[in-house]
């Protein structure tokens, strides 16, 4: 969705992902009659050693980058969290054997860590941005979720709070940044329910998910999940915005009005 608004406003983009194959349909198919250029780049941004390859990469290419987004993310385990005694609460959320330390490292890992890491690898690449553009500043967007405000688990009590981590780190990271006299913005995206692998289960041959209308009625105020002009209005105003800077926009069709934070 991203690729998409950016690349459909004349943006060179550049998406990166371990999957050569996605990719490349994703660039093929979303690349035809637009003012843009979307290219595929395969990176693990799991990994600092590949984060560094990429820098050098996008160094080798580009002068500077504009805009750096952040949207890896992972969901796993889900467990009962409903109980009526202390010893059915331990039983569903410890003695489980999926409940582990390595689930939870597997989620912040993906969500989380890589936030910082690729943000402080590119912050030269921004920083030029900032330089070579006349009112405009190098910009990072990371993307969150609501489940990081929502004052519930959902069942997945580790992606949620990876979620509200992610939050608090753009936060930090928007402060170390202008501490430090730099001026590169970070912000954050906080979705709703929008159609993704995650959220769907699925992807269609173009990489594009589903989720039916109706599942929604009476959920959200907005009686339907998220679609892609709702998450490109959304980014095309973090990344142009030059006076935001270290905010989360909620865009959850009146989610959190239901759920409370």
């Amino acid at each position: 969705m991203a690729t998409q608004a950016l690349a459909a406003n004349g943006a060179k983009v550049y998406i990166c992902g371990r999957t050569q194959e996605k990719l490349e349909t994703v660039a093929q198919t979303f690349s035809k009659d637009i003012p843009g250029q979307i290219i595929p780049i395969t990176c693990d941004i799991t990994n600092k050693k590949e984060i560094a390859q990429l820098y050098d990469q996008m160094a080798s290419k580009e002068k500077h980058l504009d805009i750096l987004i952040n949207n890896a993310g992972i969901s796993s385990k889900t467990f009962q969290t409903e109980a009526s005694t202390a010893d059915e609460m331990k039983k569903n959320l410890f003695d489980n054997e999926d409940a582990t330390f390595e689930d939870w490292d597997d989620v912040y890992r993906t969500n989380v860590s890589q936030c910082w890491f690729m943000s402080t690898a590119f912050l030269p690449m921004l920083q030029k941005a900032t330089e070579n553009g006349k009112g405009w500043s190098g910009t990072v967007i990371n993307i969150s979720s609501i489940s990081g405000q929502v004052k519930t688990s959902q069942h997945h009590p580790q992606y949620n709070a990876s979620k509200a981590a992610t939050i608090h780190l753009t936060r930090m990271l928007a402060h170390e940044i202008q501490a430090n006299g730099l001026k590169i913005r970070v912000n954050t995206i906080a979705p709703g329910v929008f159609p993704s692998e995650m959220t769907a289960g699925e992807s269609s041959e173009n990489q594009k998910s589903h989720i039916p209308k109706e599942n929604f009625e009476g959920k959200v105020p907005a009686a339907r999940p998220g679609n892609d002009r709702d998450m490109a209005g959304a980014v095309l105003f973090t990344a142009c915005n030059t006076y935001l800077n270290g905010e989360t926009i909620t865009v959850d069709g009146g989610y959190t009005l239901q759920a409370g934070r």
